[in-house]
């Protein structure tokens, strides 16, 4: 199911956090990747511990012209582009009525435009070698409502629906789009806000305790893999079971 052999992934936002770890199992599985991202010093240190099958790139998401350097780049390096993984976004919370429309702008522009135009750079390359598979990560806030992410949870809202869209128009040309949905995760960009690896039990979650980089890149590699060839459309929660509902202590005889 981590099988990438021969394949070439491109992955935004790919020099840390989930990312990163996604390059570190495509890479372990047989792929080529391609980390793209604006952390240039993090990103090219990745690389080098990638070895020979990585390369980076910087890449600011919400640019037309830089996405199609891109995935021109990653083209001339390995070939041809057989899978996308847009990662890239940020996080943010605030109350709705404190919210900005500059900032709500914003947000949507690097999380949900930039998502749309890294969809549509690589689907004419895609088409033309027989298919491929866009992973896009949206997150526990796109398929609930979350306080305080007004901005965030819209964005993450828009590309769960997109990459459904997406999944109805390109099935045919046999490329498939997922959307992943993490919980609250353990990774540098989580941490600046207070996250701790193995914390308790927060967000009280079924399972109690953050999520790992890892265990979300595992969920990617199998969305990019042919293990997955039957699956587009999808929408993966992978949260520890947050997204189900209140979390109820069960006691075994009551």
């Amino acid at each position: 199911m981590s099988d990438l052999s021969n394949k070439t992934v491109v992955i935004t936002g790919g020099a840390r956090g989930i990312g990163a770890e996604v390059a570190r199992k495509a890479v372990a599985g047989g792929a080529h990747v391609v980390v793209a991202d604006l952390l240039e010093a993090d990103g090219q240190d990745l690389v080098k511990e990638l070895g020979e099958r990585a390369r980076f790139i910087r890449l600011d998401v919400t640019s037309e012209e830089e996405w199609q350097r891109a995935a021109d780049f990653a083209v001339a390096e390995f070939g041809r582009i057989d899978g996308l993984v847009n990662n890239a976004g940020i996080s943010t919370g605030q109350p709705l009525e404190t919210e900005t429309v500059e900032h709500f702008r914003q947000v949507l522009d690097i999380n949900l435009t930039g998502v749309f135009i890294g969809m549509r750079t690589v689907i004419p390359g895609m088409k033309a070698n027989g298919g491929g598979s866009i992973v896009n990560i949206s997150s526990a806030a796109g398929l609930m409502g979350l306080a305080l992410t007004s901005s965030y949870g819209a964005s993450k809202w828009g590309v769960r629906g997109l990459s459904k869209i997406g999944a109805v128009e390109l099935g045919t040309s046999r490329i498939r789009v997922n959307s992943v949905h993490p919980g609250m995760t353990y990774t540098p960009m989580t941490a600046q806000v207070g996250i701790k690896e193995g914390e308790g039990n927060y967000p009280n979650t079924p399972m109690g305790r953050v999520g790992e980089a890892s265990e979300i890149a595992d969920a990617v590699v199998y969305l990019l893999s042919d293990a997955a060839s039957y699956v587009t459309g999808a929408e993966l929660a992978v949260d520890g079971g947050w997204t189900t509902g209140p979390t109820v202590k069960y006691v075994m005889g009551q």
